[in-house]
């Protein structure tokens, strides 16, 4: 029988945490972000990002998830780190070489209210300094601290994914704050929904805001 394996596509304060949060509650051994000691037996992955592994393992046998063999769920998969930003959910050959390496996964996309998850941004740390002086996808050098740009950015990101997998039914955007979000995620990958909640919860968030990682 096929693994499964649960893939977020969605980006920084879509709801990366609370997936991550619910998979776990949920029996699937999940990573969210980055591999910290307690999460993997192998040292050499340990404090890395999972973006820099996937794209690592992508260039090298061509499989994302190669050393990732331990994981079931996947939270929050870019990394905007100041230098070396990934965003392996904005690169249709990352998906591509997912899906042909791992025929049971289930890709998701955390999804809220463009212009909520954009002021979340706002409100979470340092993001969109980091946005603004790295070049992600999308978002070149010196864009995305205007309120327009990062509306623009989030957008098509999501649009794009819808284009993607047209319609296919191995993707699902998931809307964090729809009343039926726990049956609509077990639905789509075959598992009771223990837990949903809001983890990661930006300091005295308002306007509905939901979880996330930066």
């Amino acid at each position: 029988m096929e693994r499964l394996r649960v893939v977020n596509l969605g980006l920084p304060k879509s709801g990366t945490t609370t997936l991550g949060q619910a998979l776990t509650e949920s029996g699937l051994h999940t990573v969210d972000h980055r591999l910290h000691k307690h999460l993997t037996r192998k040292a050499e992955l340990t404090g890395q990002f999972v973006a820099h592994v996937m794209y690592e393992d992508f260039f090298r046998c061509g499989d994302p998830l190669a050393r990732l063999d331990e994981f079931d769920g996947f939270g929050e998969i870019s990394a905007l780190h100041d230098g070396n930003p990934a965003y392996p959910q904005m690169d249709p050959k990352m998906i591509e070489a997912i899906a042909r390496h791992h025929p049971g996964v289930r890709f998701v996309a955390t999804w809220r209210d463009p212009a909520a998850l954009s002021r979340s941004m706002v409100k979470w740390n340092n993001l969109v300094r980091r946005l603004k002086r790295n070049s992600v996808p999308g978002l070149p050098v010196g864009y995305g601290g205007e309120e327009h740009e990062r509306l623009a950015w989030i957008e098509g990101h999501y649009e794009f994914l819808d284009t993607l997998f047209g319609g296919d039914d191995m993707y699902l955007r998931l809307d964090v704050a729809d009343p039926d979000v726990r049956q609509d995620l077990g639905r789509h990958i075959g598992r009771r929904i223990a837990w949903w909640g809001t983890a990661n919860e930006n300091p005295a968030a308002d306007d509905g805001d939901d979880a996330g990682t930066a």
